[in-house]
């Protein structure tokens, strides 16, 4: 399956989101969509919704979604703070940037809270997170990024999740940057609340996101929250009874996301696009590698998500780099490491190989100038 582009599209994004998307997905908001009309809160969000949870779980029947306005890092917060009672406590999993908003989260709202916390390069050990909930029985939560896109690092999320339900703990797996992307069952994994967003793996454009869970255990969440716009249990419950967003709802890229998963379907589902994410990736590993460039990550801990390189002399410099890149039509990412130089290149959204081969000849024809 290919995309088409938009001819006037300046530069392809080579980023973890907001990503490339397809013409369909864009051309869904070139019209204007009314929030409290009934083909639109009935048809169109609980469609999506339906959608998603068949999306992440085989046990369909277990589960229920709800929508959220703003980026991933809204759900983020409205789950944290919503899920987590005020005599629960929190043990969250961090070794990247997103681990640590997870623990800036927490201690913003007045979450009661523990890190397991790593470098940006070591992986989360299974046995090591099982001492730390030992010692630590008073822990009701855990959470964890599942892709920690400031590496590229694919965390053990079946690992943990094991360890996690084995001691009776409720698991928060923080899945922006893998669902739709990367196969997985949260049913099987057990995970009680799963976190992504509208513009990654599903390739829809920014605007909202979601959280899929448990049934059972979003109706513990009943003033939970300790914010009024973002009360996950809230926004559900009135997502369950009338069909409606409690607050405007971005409606355009509501139907561009909609569009986003028939497109998924239509390539041949997770499966399909982690295939294609993998060689996208597998092409830039092995193009930057011959240029000169060094994946930051062993192949062991690599997503097929995004990379990270390390900067290749002393001297080299992001910014002219990024800027001559853009030119030739590629967009890349800085980087995130708190120790290392790095940069990034993404693989997922309407990319294709013959994309990141063309990007590699930009690579080529720039540091063959520098």
């Amino acid at each position: 399956m290919s995309y088409e582009y938009i001819p006037d599209n300046p530069y392809l994004l080579l980023t973890p989101g907001p990503l490339s998307t397809s013409r369909g997905v864009r051309n869904a908001m070139l019209r204007d969509w009314c929030t409290w009309d009934a083909d639109y809160n009935e048809g169109v969000v609980q469609d999506i919704r339906r959608r998603l949870i068949t999306l992440a779980s085989s046990d369909a029947d277990a589960y229920t979604a709800v929508l959220m306005q703003g980026s991933g890092s809204f759900s983020v917060e409205a789950c944290l703070g919503s899920a987590v009672p005020r005599n629960g406590k929190l043990l969250i999993i961090s070794n990247g940037a997103y681990g640590k908003r997870m623990a800036r989260i927490a201690e913003t709202i007045g979450l009661d809270y523990t890190e397991y916390a790593l470098t940006e390069t070591e992986a989360p050990d299974a046995n090591e997170t099982a001492a730390v909930l030992d010692k630590n029985r008073d822990v009701t939560h855990v959470a964890l990024v599942h892709c920690e896109t400031t590496t590229g690092m694919l965390n053990p999320l079946s690992e943990i999740a094991h360890i996690v339900k084995s001691r009776g703990r409720i698991l928060i797996a923080d899945a922006m940057s893998s669902l739709g992307g990367i196969p997985f069952d949260a049913g099987k994994l057990g995970i009680d609340f799963l976190i992504s967003s509208s513009n990654k793996c599903v390739q829809g454009a920014p605007g909202f996101a979601f959280i899929i869970a448990k049934r059972d255990e979003m109706a513990k969440c009943a003033g939970n929250a300790r914010s009024l716009c973002l009360d996950m249990y809230e926004q559900w419950r009135e997502m369950d009874e009338s069909g409606k967003w409690r607050f405007t709802s971005p409606t355009h890229v509501v139907h561009a996301f909609s569009r986003a998963l028939k497109e998924l379907d239509e390539e041949g589902g997770v499966a399909a696009r982690y295939a294609r994410y993998t060689k996208n990736q597998r092409i830039l590993s092995e193009g930057m590698k011959e240029l000169g460039f060094r994946a930051l990550l062993p192949a062991r801990l690599q997503s097929p998500i995004i990379t990270s390189f390390l900067y290749p002399y002393a001297r080299f410099d992001f910014g002219e780099f990024y800027a001559r890149m853009k030119e030739r039509g590629f967009v890349l990412y800085p980087g995130k490491l708190s120790d290392a130089k790095t940069f990034r290149i993404g693989s997922i959204g309407a990319v294709f190989p013959e994309d990141m081969r063309r990007m590699l000849s930009a690579v080529s024809e720039v540091t063959a100038r520098a």
